[in-house]
Order: structure tokens, then C-alpha cells, then sequence
């Protein structure tokens, strides 16, 4: 089951009636490269791209997969050509800096070829994906020679980047890094020590790859406000600005992984020859404040990876159901066998991957768009803008990974024994997307900082003026024929939200372990609500699309949403609320 076809009309009216990527063209920021008469022929070429170029890649990546020979990492021949080709159509740039041979259209439109991408072939894509969140480093906190120098070759591509963050003692404690950075006299630092968990930090389909490390420099205080960053590149630029000398940085091994084998997670050592070459991005000593707009920017990203792996694996799952016959449906001839799409339970399945597609594409952009929001506008526009988009990126990255698990769980079950046996393909997104909950912060880290960063932002006002917000729209929802039990429910889900959000709180600075043992309940609770306005929105503007038949579908999809998934919502308070007694109570001995 290797097909994809790209769901064009969803991204279509997902970007134009809920994130309101349109009105991005007004604002000033994007009026003279964004053309909204654009977007429809790029989304067309791209898709046809991945699904004819890298989408037959995604079974290579699985079973081939990437090897390490000798301190090489070489990929499967079938990545090599469709890297090249990617590189050659130049979608990449899109939305980054005319300056230095962007696009500059709006993150949103960079997110939606994203996920084409990422449905495609998900291992292929972190290549791209990294490389991406390094631009947006470079592009925010690096001088203008080495944005010069770097950017032009790494919007297309042809250089790609990666991210150096954890090390073998440290893990996910990016305070406890020891790499070490010694000033060489001319500008440049001398790198040294190890990394670990570099997603295509060794590769063989980009001419050069740029490392963004982090790293300590003499006399750095302990901890997060110790830390620089650095960009070290595998090949220094000789005098032309090309690959020149290979730097001191060299891959010691690869991962062996329960999925995303096309994707290699490498293990690199810099300065074993007397260090790696490296300069600083950013002033030092702000490496792990420079080191979040990147890592924000990947956050984002794995939580369309959830979403696009969900896309892929409810087509498969759907074609399935269309074409295999077991037993025999209500209603249907005795003794003739039914396709099971006839069957109430599979449906059950198929309508909830499909309305929590729905509803994840409409957080992801809307998320996105936010973000250009917030960079675009001015004053307290752009201030409220950013403070909704950083409310909204640990659920956009923890509720589409956990969903990512969920969905592509659900499509195996619709394909029964055969979703068991590799050939379907149905195992493979399933294997794959398992890394979303744990990489770039695990969800658990994303609910932390719900808790503690995010919801405290204006005393609480961030997340209490969005619950009025949604309030609101319940009320013109339910004007909407057959959506007033989805009104009813959002209403319901909005006051439980309220209450949970009024105990945190309360007792977020008495009782932090209290606080915390709640705050993955409530970031599902939260994102599940947040994603009912949206989808409250979907059955409201559906009749946008000028298409009775895919407005249909779209109403039939946020009713069943607000009826069969929201209710969920307010059955999470209990978990949110309980405090941390009962975690603590047995010892670590009494648990085993």
C-alpha cells in the first residue's frame, strides 16, 4: 500500500478559511513576494513531486535503509535521486528570505509542503526538516557574512543542517552539555566533544552539511547560561565559498531504530584531531535562548509529522476497507460477502482518523499562520499573536504525536492480520511516527512547560481569554442546523478546561509536583478543546468551499468530532486536579 495522493483540497481549505493564510498578503511583511494566486499551482506541483518522486522512496528508507561504513553514512540509492531532484525544484526556499533566494511566502505555506512531504516519506523528509530549523536559526541570530555564506545553499538544499544538542551524560538536561569551545584568535573556536541523537547529521545526499552545536567557552557559567552555539560545517569554505577541507568532525556510528530506518541518528565526534572549526551564531552565552527558535520551529514540525503519517495511514486504511469482503453487513444479500467499510465498527475507526485529521490540520496551520502573525504585525497584534502561538506549540506537537501513535494504530486494526505483515505497508507508519513523542522534547517535557511557561503568561490570560473566546463560538454554532449537541459539548468541554486551568493555577507555585503530575491530562484536555473551536470553525465555513459535496463531508466530519471525540475533554479534569499523592505513595521498591 505505497500510493499517496495528496490531500490538496483539505490544505486548500484549511490555509484559506481557518488559518486565514490569505490575509497574510495584506500585511506588509509579505505583500510584495506573497501571492495569494500562487498558492494553489505550488501545493499542485509539490504534491504531484512527492507523491511521483519520494513517496516510492518511503519502502526503500524501510528496508534498505541507511548504513555506516568506515565513519560514511550512505542512504538508499533511491534517496540520493529524489534528494537531488528536490534540490532542483527549489521548494525548499519558499518561505524564507528574498534576501538570500527565498520565496518569502508565509511559514504556512512552508508547513503545507511539509506535510506533503513528510506523508511521502517520512525518515527522507527530516533531512529537509532539520535543515529548515538551522535556517531559522541562521536567519535570526547569525551576522549577515554568515548568513552570506550559508543561507543561498541551504534554502534549496544543496547543504543541508543539523541539530547538536544532546551528549551522552546530558540527554534531554541541555544545561548538563560539556562539548567545549576554545577561542582560536580570529574569530573563529576550536569545538570539541561528543553528540548524540544528530537526525542525518552524516549523510551522503547534500554537498556539505552545517552543524549548529552547542558548546561552552572558557570560564562559561554552569548550566543553560553557559551555553553558545556554534556553526560548524562538515566542509570549510575555501576562498570561493564552496566545500573546501573536511573539518574535524566525523560520524563514529549510527542507530539501530524501531523505525525511520531511512533516517540515520548519528553519533558525532568533533575535534579528534585538535577540533572542530566552528563560529559563533548569536552573542555568547545566548546559545540555548538561540537554540529554541530552532527547536520551536521542530517542535512544530513533529506535530505535522503526526498528522502526516495519520494522512497516510488512513489512506491505506481506507482503501482497504473499500476493497476487502468479510462477513456480511446489516442489510445486506445473506451469504454475500460485504466490504467491511459496511460494518459500524470500522466506520467508528475511519470517522475518527478522518475528524481527527481534520482537526489536527487545522491546529498545525493555524499554528503556522500564527507565527507569521506574530512576526508580521505590530504592537500588541503581534504580541497577542505570539503568545497564542507559543500556547499553542506544546499541543501542537504532543497531541498530534500521541494521535500519530493512535491513528496509525487504528489503520492496522482496519486492515486486521494483514496490518500485522510488513508487505501492507500499514506497519511501517505505525513503527515510524513512535519517535514523535520523544524527540525534540518528550511530551511529557511538553507538558511541563504547558504548566509552567505557557499557562502562567499574562497571569493566565492567554489560555482564559482563548476558553471566552470559544464560548462565544459555541453560541453561534449552535445557531447551525444539527450542530447544537456540538455546541452543547463545547460549551461543557470549555467549562471543565476552566475549572482545570483555575486548579493549576491555584496550585501550580504551593504544589509544583501537583501541578506537573497533571499536566499531560491537561495538555491533552486543553489541545482536544482547542481543537473543537477549530473544528466548530470547519462546520461553519465549510459552505466557503463553494463545493456542496466536500462541505458535506467537512460538517459531517466536525459533527462527528463534536459529538464522539470532544466529550473526552471534560472526562480528563479528575486526572488533572488529583495532585501527585497517589504517585508518590510507593516507594521505588514497592513499584516493582
Amino acid at each position: 500500500m505505497s500510493d499517496y495522493t495528496p490531500p490538496l483540497r483539505d490544505i486548500s481549505f484549511v490555509l484559506e478559511h481557518i488559518a486565514g493564510v490569505h490575509e497574510l498578503a495584506e500585511l506588509d511583511a509579505f505583500s510584495e513576494s506573497f501571492d495569494v494566486t500562487m498558492i494553489e499551482p505550488i501545493l499542485e506541483e509539490v504534491g504531484r513531486f512527492m507523491a511521483e518522486v519520494v513517496a516510492p522512496t518511503n519502502v526503500d528508507g524501510d528496508t534498505i535503509m541507511t548504513r555506516w561504513a568506515d565513519g560514511d553514512v550512505i542512504t538508499p540509492d533511491s534517496f540520493k535521486a529524489a534528494y537531488s531532484a528536490y534540490v532542483a525544484t527549489g521548494f525548499g526556499s519558499i518561505p524564507f528570505d528574498p534576501t538570500y533566494g527565498g520565496g518569502g511566502f508565509p511559514w504556512a505555506i512552508g508547513i503545507a509542503i511539509q506535510e506533503l512531504l513528510a506523508s511521502s516519506n517520512m525518515a527522507f523528509s527530516l533531512c529537509p526538516l532539520l535543515t529548515q530549523g538551522a535556517i531559522d536559526a541562521i536567519e535570526h541570530h547569525a551576522d549577515a557574512d554568515i548568513k552570506a555564506a550559508y543561507l543561498p545553499k541551504m534554502f534549496t538544499g544543496q547543504w543541508s543542517g543539523s541539530m547538536n544538542l544532546s551528549e551522552p551524560q546530558a540527554g534531554s538536561d541541555v544545561g548538563a552539555v560539556s562539548t567545549k569551545a576554545e577561542p582560536v584568535g580570529d574569530g573563529s573556536y576550536r569545538i570539541t566533544g561528543q553528540k548524540i541523537w544528530i537526525t542525518f547529521g552524516e549523510h551522503d545526499m547534500a554537498e556539505n552539511i552545517v552543524h549548529l552545536v552547542l558548546a561552552r567557552t572558557p570560564g562559561a557559567p554552569p548550566g543553560t547560561k553557559g551555553i553558545t552555539m556554534f556553526l560548524v560545517p562538515k566542509f570549510l569554505l575555501d576562498d570561493d565559498g564552496n566545500p573546501g577541507a573536511k573539518n574535524d568532525v566525523s560520524c563514529v556510528s549510527i542507530e539501530h531504530k524501531l523505525g525511520i530506518h531511512g533516517s540515520p541518528t548519528c553519533v558525532l565526534s568533533f575535534g579528534d584531531h585538535g577540533g572542530a572549526i566552528g563560529w559563533p551564531v548569536g552573542e555568547e552565552l545566548t546559545g540555548m535562548r538561540n537554540m529554541f527558535t530552532m527547536m520551536n520551529n521542530a517542535r512544530l514540525s513533529v506535530g505535522l509529522q503526526g498528522l502526516a503519517l495519520s494522512e497516510r495511514a488512513y489512506q491505506g486504511s481506507l482503501a482497504y476497507a473499500q476493497e476487502r469482503r468479510q462477513g456480511t453487513a446489516i442489510g445486506a444479500e445473506r451469504g454475500v460477502q460485504s466490504p467491511i467499510i459496511e460494518h459500524p465498527d470500522v466506520r467508528r475507526m475511519l470517522m475518527t482518523q478522518r475528524a481527527w485529521i481534520d482537526a489536527m490540520r487545522c491546529l498545525i496551520y493555524t499554528n503556522a499562520a500564527t507565527i507569521d502573525r506574530s512576526k508580521a504585525l505590530d504592537g500588541d497584534d503581534a504580541e497577542h499573536a505570539r503568545e497564542f502561538a507559543e500556547l499553542l506549540i506544546p499541543l501542537s506537537k504532543s497531541l498530534c504525536t500521541d494521535l500519530g501513535n493512535e491513528l496509525t494504530s487504528v489503520a492496522i486494526q482496519i486492515f486486521g492480520g494483514m496490518g500485522y505483515v510488513e508487505e501492507t505497508g500499514a506497519a511501517q507508519h505505525y513503527r515510524d511516527i513512535r519517535i514523535g513523542t520523544i524527540y525534540e522534547g518528550t511530551n511529557g517535557i511538553q507538558a511541563a512547560d504547558l504548566v509552567t511557561r505557557k499557562l502562567p503568561m499574562r497571569g493566565g490570560g492567554v489560555v482564559l481569554d482563548h476558553l471566552a473566546s470559544l464560548e462565544v463560538k459555541a453560541k453561534e454554532l449552535g445557531e447551525l442546523d444539527g450542530m447544537d449537541t456540538f455546541a452543547e459539548n463545547l460549551t461543557a468541554a470549555v467549562g471543565s478546561v476552566r475549572q482545570a486551568t483555575t486548579w493549576l493555577l491555584e496550585t501550580g507555585t504551593a504544589d509544583p509536583n501537583g501541578a506537573l503530575a497533571g499536566s499531560s491530562p491537561y495538555l491533552r484536555m486543553l489541545a482536544t478543546v482547542v481543537c473543537g473551536g477549530l473544528m466548530a470553525d470547519v462546520a461553519m465555513r465549510a459552505d466557503r468551499s463553494g463545493d456542496p459535496d466536500f462541505a458535506r463531508a467537512k460538517r459531517v466530519s466536525a459533527k462527528f468530532f463534536g459529538e464522539q471525540i470532544l466529550p473526552t475533554a471534560p472526562g480528563l479534569l479528575g486526572a488533572v486536579t488529583a495532585g501527585s499523592d497517589d504517585l508518590f505513595t510507593l516507594s521505588a521498591s514497592q513499584l516493582a
